[in-house]
């Protein structure tokens, strides 16, 4: 397997459910760890959870150790281009956008993944030849190759995204709908409770928005049994939750059932 090559992108199109889970640790052994697992996906977490841009490359690293065909996902707070370019400079193929609500905010970020090239001048990564993502300057068809090779997943997490999800699954550089099940109940006046029926009409509105459009949908999925009837439904990228929710539940099993 060629260590340039987005092999999750490629999948996207193929038939199946993609399995990952969320990083929130910031830590690399534990990512190593759980590489090996077979995840189809791993997803760093930058916007809930404090890893920095440090930790996003030890954990890219500790990834790609493991030697399997786990893609690395990272998930940016925000849509800033400083941001964008070290992580992608880091190593990272395919970033996740929070709270994206509309066409245009789809199209931005795109542009932020994006070299500007004669095909598309308005891109707008910066350069730089010795980056990680280059072999740190001794691949010398990185710069020529890597836009094709990035995949840009936008969170659609509000009413205003909903409103315009068919628009922003249009957007031409947009390989994927993720789903942010808890913001968007919050922003359809459900907070905390995910599984109400506006929210799963919402879920699906949005799953069936990226069907037409021939792109991915994704979702964070709380447990096994939502994670199962997700991916029956037709969702691509289904989060089994997070490793710290795995390290409490069964931590605090093993607790309980030793004190009985």
């Amino acid at each position: 397997m060629s260590t340039f090559t987005n092999t999750l992108k490629q999948r996207f199109r193929e038939p199946g459910p993609l399995f990952g889970l969320w990083l929130s640790l910031c830590s690399a052994d534990a990512a190593e760890a759980l590489a090996h697992a077979g995840f189809d996906w791993l997803c760093i977490d930058m916007e809930h959870s404090p890893n920095d841009s440090r930790d996003v490359v030890e954990q890219l690293r500790a990834i790609a150790a493991a030697h399997l065909p786990t893609e690395p996902i990272v998930r940016v707070p925000f849509a800033e281009g400083w941001l964008v370019k070290r992580v992608l400079d880091a190593g990272a193929r395919t970033l996740m956008f929070p709270n994206v609500q509309s066409a245009e905010d789809a199209a931005r970020v795109v542009r932020l993944t994006q070299y500007p090239t004669e095909a598309q001048l308005d891109g707008l990564r910066g350069v730089a030849g010795a980056v990680r993502a280059a072999a740190y300057g001794m691949r010398r068809d990185y710069v020529s190759g890597a836009n094709a090779q990035v995949a840009t997943i936008v969170q659609i997490e509000s009413v205003a995204a909903l409103e315009a999800v068919d628009e922003i699954a249009a957007t031409p550089g947009v390989d994927c709908l993720f789903i942010g099940p808890a913001d968007l109940a919050a922003s359809l006046g459900h907070l905390g409770d995910a599984k109400h029926p506006d929210v799963n009409a919402a879920i699906q509105k949005i799953a069936d928005a990226a069907e037409r459009a021939g792109i991915a949908s994704g979702i964070f999925a709380l447990d096994v049994a939502s994670a199962r009837q997700y991916a029956q439904a037709g969702i691509k990228l289904v989060s089994i939750a997070a490793d710290v929710m795995w390290l409490l539940k069964a931590t605090r099993q093993a607790l309980q059932e030793a004190r009985a």
